[in-house]
């Protein structure tokens, strides 16, 4: 893992936000299901990216990828219509979403397969497609007992009604989603229990709209979906990412003048309400027909329900921070099932920065301070840790050293170079190592 030496300076300048990783793993995932050829443009090559384009490819996609500017790319993906396996392993790496989106869809075909993956992905819990295992008579066994990957399946799914718990990841949902219109017959999904992180169930609907495929959803809690649906191929360009581009809101909040672009308040991303909440805290944010153009301002704390939005909590808390008054962030139980438990590792690295941060069972309660010292800092090989300590740094009056700061590689393998196109500074510790 690469070491990083921070030396705290402000941060200025103009972004292009990068594209979208949760609209760009549905887009290439419905690409890969569509009957024909479809051009996805604006993708980031992240690992996760990777895990979820070789996933498709083992189902029998082909992509071929061209090389843009900003280190962008454009997918040029032939559909795997009929499915057909092709690797008897699929490899999520540490890709919650590749994990959890592909394994229904795994399950259209009749040739037995093992999932694996890597760091924290393979405990994260499965339970609620067990249970539908269990009903539908699909065949699943854990190959370490310990673990919940590798997992090996074996079994079809077939039309009907399926039940999920809405509570644990919308995740689920959507992997049910991109498969069950492919069933010869149709089929319904009720949720017993409240839908958490709604914005990313709109998300998953608009990109299956765009390839043609029509989900009639009847409430909160009920989905109706017709079978013998076609994914129809379409061009298809992914916007810029909320969840990413709050680092850079924030650091314009509490450092310099910082011109966000790509960033689309139309979207359905949930995160996009990092907008609101900066406004909410006294922030000065300035939307403009291309960009969002934010200023330092002094902030002041307030309660934010992170159940919609759990990826901004540990920017939330440096911006809380280096607000006044008290911050509390509440609803993020599900903080603790993600890279890393986020909610101990966002007060354990920031409150080793000298910051003020009390951790709750679902929440944070974050008091501000003057500013962050220097300090020895672990990323918990979290990508959204590494880039919230990056970001701390422009308040830190000392020098801070990250370990794991190549967790960024996941979601946003470039963070460390728009840092210092921004005016950051850093140099590595143990380059070859």
């Amino acid at each position: 893992m690469k070491t990083i030496e921070i030396t705290p300076q402000l941060l200025t300048g103009s972004l292009e936000i990068p594209p979208s990783k949760s609209v760009s793993h549905r887009a290439i995932i419905a690409a890969g299901l569509a009957k024909g050829e479809s051009i996805i443009s604006n993708v980031l090559m992240s690992l996760d990216m990777i895990a979820t384009c070789d996933a498709m490819k083992a189902l029998g996609a082909s992509i071929e990828y061209h090389e843009e500017l900003n280190k962008r790319y454009t997918l040029k993906i032939k559909g795997c219509d009929p499915l057909a396996l092709k690797s008897e392993t699929i490899e999520c790496n540490e890709s919650g979403s590749t994990l959890r989106f592909i394994i229904p869809i795994l399950l259209l075909q009749p040739k037995p397969v093992i999932i694996t993956g890597k760091g924290r992905l393979v405990t994260r819990p499965l339970k609620p497609y067990y249970q539908i295992f269990d009903e539908k008579g699909i065949q699943y066994e854990h190959l370490n007992k310990d673990q919940e990957l590798p997992l090996r399946l074996e079994g079809t799914l077939t039309p009907g009604t399926y039940q999920i718990d809405g509570g644990v990841s919308s995740q689920f949902i959507t992997g049910l989603l991109f498969m069950l219109p492919l069933l010869d017959g149709d089929s319904v999904i009720e949720l017993t229990s409240k839908l958490e992180s709604k914005p990313y169930l709109d998300i998953t609907l608009n990109v299956l709209k765009a390839f043609g495929i029509e989900i009639n959803q009847v409430d909160e809690q009920r989905f109706l979906i017709n079978g013998n649906q076609t994914y129809t191929p379409c061009d298809y360009r992914v916007e810029g990412d909320f969840s990413q581009g709050a680092f850079w809101l924030v650091a314009g909040a509490i450092g310099e003048t910082m011109n966000c672009y790509d960033l689309n308040l139309a979207s359905h991303q949930g995160d996009k309400v990092i907008v609101d909440i900066l406004k909410k805290m006294g922030g000065d944010i300035a939307i403009m027909a291309d960009k969002l153009v934010v200023n330092k301002a002094k902030t002041h704390g307030i309660e934010i329900d992170v159940s919609q939005c759990p990826d901004l909590a540990p920017i939330l808390a440096v911006l809380g921070s280096m607000s006044s008054g008290t911050t509390t962030i509440v609803n993020g139980e599900r903080l603790r099932l993600k890279e890393s438990d986020r909610l101990m590792s966002t007060a354990d690295v920031l409150n080793k920065l000298g910051g003020n941060i009390e951790e709750t069972t679902d929440g944070l309660v974050i008091h501000g301070v003057q500013g962050f010292t220097g300090g020895h800092v672990q990323s918990y090989n979290d990508h959204r840790i590494a880039m919230a300590v990056g970001i701390a740094s422009i308040c830190a009056n000392g020098k801070i050293i990250l370990d794991g700061a190549d967790a960024v590689n996941k979601s946003y393998p470039h963070f460390w170079d728009d840092f210092k196109k921004s005016g950051g500074e850093w140099i590595g510790l143990n380059v070859g190592k």
